[in-house]
């Protein structure tokens, strides 16, 4: 089963990504981790990622693909997994489409945890960490929103998304992922 994880920041998508790993054993994919696995082990593609990230860019959705691409031939994401922070664009999702149908597999399921904005606001004060300010926080929601409402409404349009409540307890939101989960398991 492939599973996109969304949501703002501070909504809890980290969180409740681990949650499934930790207890249906599904494989977890993080761009990040993976670029980092690259730049560890020292492939062509994080000598790439390195230089990109060294200059203080973004790394190009070509090479986030290859990424994605290099993952999902491996052992560890053979039986599909957990996306998360990926799609982040309306072209990141339509090539993560095309990629898993060149394995056979499709996205199974979006979910994306809902989160009021004071809310997440709130959550992200209280990490204290020094470059979260109310003005920043809500800078990077409003940027959120605008790239990644595309990207829901394409997998909406599909009949993918799975809309969680996320300003309940983290166990509370994990089981409502896991009745969508379990009911999408049944149809298989």
């Amino acid at each position: 089963m492939n599973v996109i994880v969304f949501g703002p920041p501070g909504a809890g998508k980290g969180t409740q990504a681990a949650l499934l790993r930790e207890r249906l054993g599904m494989a977890h994919f993080s761009t990040g981790e993976e670029f980092r696995r690259h730049i560890t082990d020292g492939t062509a593609l994080g000598q790439q990622i390195r230089a990109i990230v060294e200059s203080g860019d973004l790394v190009p959705d070509a090479i986030v693909l290859d990424v994605v691409r290099d993952a999902l031939q491996s052992d560890r994401f053979r039986n599909g997994c957990i996306f998360d922070g990926f799609p982040r664009t309306l072209e990141q999702a339509y090539a993560l489409d095309q990629l898993l149908a060149d394995f056979g597999q499709s996205v199974d399921a979006v979910l994306t945890i809902d989160v009021p904005d004071d809310e997440l606001v709130r959550r992200m004060l209280a990490r204290g960490r020094s470059d979260d300010t109310e003005s920043v926080i809500r800078e990077r929601l409003r940027i959120y929103r605008e790239r990644t409402e595309p990207v829901l409404a394409y997998y909406e349009q599909r009949g993918k998304l799975y809309r969680i409540r996320g300003d309940a307890p983290i166990e509370q939101v994990h089981q409502e992922i896991r009745t969508v989960l379990d009911s999408l398991a049944g149809e298989r």
